[in-house]
C-alpha cells in the first residue's frame, strides 16, 4: 500500500501544500515548529479518520481559518484510491473514499493500515493504563471490525451507566433493576473484548520479543502481562461486589475499561527499574511489533510514521532502525528529524530509494 501524494489546506500551520512521495522512504527535515509533525498527522488523519495529536477537530484548523481539507491519493492492491477529509467549524467532519461519504468514520479504520511512532509513545510506560489500553485497542481495531464495534458500544454503555448512577445520586433514589439492564448489556460486549485482548497479547508477545532482541542486541528477559479484573472474576460478581463503591463514586469501577498491560524487564516493572535506554528500546520494539502484527493479519504493509524518534538515540541505533526499514518487510516510511546529517547519513547507507523534504517549504 502506498500514499502517492497528499494535498493539505489550512491544517494546523500548513496553509496550502501538495506533496508527492517516494514509494519507500520520505524524510522531513527542519527545526522544531516548522510543521514536520503536522505533515505526519495529516497522513494519520487520512488513514484513520482522526488526528493523532488532537481529537478536537476545531483545533486542527489553521489559525484565523474556518475549515481544513486533506486529500490523499493511495495505491492499494494495485487500485488507485482517493481519500478526502474535511471539517468546517460548526459542521460535522466529512470523510470520503472515492467520492463516497462514510456514514461512520469507524468504518474507515483498517482499510489503510498505519503505525505512528512518536515521542509521545513514552506515555506507554510513564503514564496510566489508558495509554496502554489505547495501544492494544488501536492494533486490534485495524484488523478486527467487530472488536471496534464492540468497543464503541461498550464505551457508550459505560458512559450511560455512569450517568444513571449520577442521576440516582442527585434524585436520592435507586433502581437496581434498571442498573442491571446496563450490567447485562455491558457484559455482552465486555466479555468478547476481554477474550480478544487476551488472545491478541498471547500472539503479539512473540513479535515484540523478536524486535526487542534485534534493537537491544541482548538477551534481556522482557515480558508483557495482561492485567484484568476478569482474570479473577466474572462480570456478575464484579458488579455485585462493586455496587456500593459505584453508588458512592457515581462511576463504574469494574470492567474491561480498567484493564492494563504490565511491562517488565527481568521480572520487574520497566517503569521503575528500566534505564532510559531500555525504556526507549522497549517502546520502539512495541511499535515495530505492532507493524509486524498488523501486516501479518490484514495482508497489507501498513504505512509507518517515525516522528522525531531519533532524538536521544546514538547513530548506531539510528542506522540499525534504518536497516530494519530497508528490509523488504517494510513498506512506505515517513520520517521527521531536526538533524539533516543524522538522517541523510543513515538513509544513504541503505539501498532504498528516498526523498528528502526540507522545511519550512518555500512559498
Amino acid at each position: 500500500m502506498l500514499l502517492n501524494s497528499i494535498q493539505i489546506l489550512n491544517y494546523k500551520n500548513i496553509i496550502e501544500q501538495k506533496l508527492f512521495f517516494d514509494k519507500k522512504i520520505n524524510c522531513f527535515i527542519g527545526n522544531n515548529g516548522a510543521g514536520k509533525s503536522n505533515i505526519l498527522d495529516s497522513i494519520y488523519h487520512l488513514c484513520l479518520g482522526k488526528s493523532y495529536l488532537n481529537n478536537n477537530s476545531t483545533q486542527n484548523i489553521n489559525f484565523n481559518k474556518d475549515f481544513f481539507m486533506l486529500e490523499g491519493d493511495f495505491l492499494r492492491s494495485k487500485k488507485e484510491e482517493k481519500v478526502n477529509c474535511s471539517f468546517k467549524k460548526g459542521k460535522k467532519k466529512i470523510l470520503k473514499r472515492n467520492g463516497k461519504i462514510y456514514k461512520k468514520i469507524s468504518d474507515h479504520i483498517g482499510y489503510f493500515p498505519l503505525i505512528m511512532i512518536s515521542p509521545y509513545d513514552r506515555d506507554l510506560i510513564s503514564e496510566g493504563s489508558f495509554y496502554r489500553r489505547r495501544f492494544i485497542d488501536g492494533i486490534i481495531s485495524q484488523i478486527n471490525p467487530s472488536y471496534l464495534k464492540n468497543l464503541i458500544t461498550y464505551n457508550k454503555l459505560i458512559l450511560q451507566r455512569n450517568t444513571l448512577l449520577k442521576n440516582f445520586s442527585n434524585s436520592n433514589r435507586f433502581d437496581l433493576e434498571t442498573l442491571k439492564i446496563y450490567d447485562q448489556q455491558i457484559e455482552s460486549v465486555g466479555i468478547p473484548i476481554y477474550e480478544t485482548r487476551k488472545k491478541f497479547l498471547k500472539n503479539f508477545i512473540s513479535f515484540f520479543k523478536i524486535q526487542y532482541k534485534l534493537l537491544s542486541h541482548s538477551d534481556e528477559e522482557i515480558s508483557i502481562d495482561y492485567k484484568s479484573q476478569l482474570n479473577e472474576s466474572d462480570y456478575t460478581s464484579l458488579f455485585k461486589n462493586n455496587l456500593e463503591n459505584d453508588r458512592y463514586s457515581n462511576y463504574t469501577n469494574c470492567g474491561i475499561h480498567k484493564d492494563d498491560l504490565i511491562f517488565k524487564i527481568h521480572g520487574k516493572s520497566i517503569k521503575k527499574f528500566g534505564s532510559q535506554g531500555q525504556q526507549k528500546t522497549f517502546v520502539i520494539a512495541l511499535k515495530i511489533a505492532q507493524f509486524d502484527f498488523i501486516k501479518k493479519n490484514n495482508k497489507f504493509h501498513p504505512i509507518i510514521l517515525f516522528d522525531d524518534i531519533f532524538d536521544k538515540l546514538d547513530q548506531i541505533k539510528v542506522e540499525l532502525i534504518m536497516s530494519l526499514i530497508e528490509d523488504e518487510k517494510f513498506g512506505q516510511v515517513f520520517i521527521t528529524d531536526t538533524h539533516y546529517d543524522r538522517t541523510s547519513s543513515a538513509i544513504k547507507k541503505t539501498k532504498s530509494t528516498f526523498k528528502i523534504f526540507e522545511l519550512p517549504f518555500n512559498e
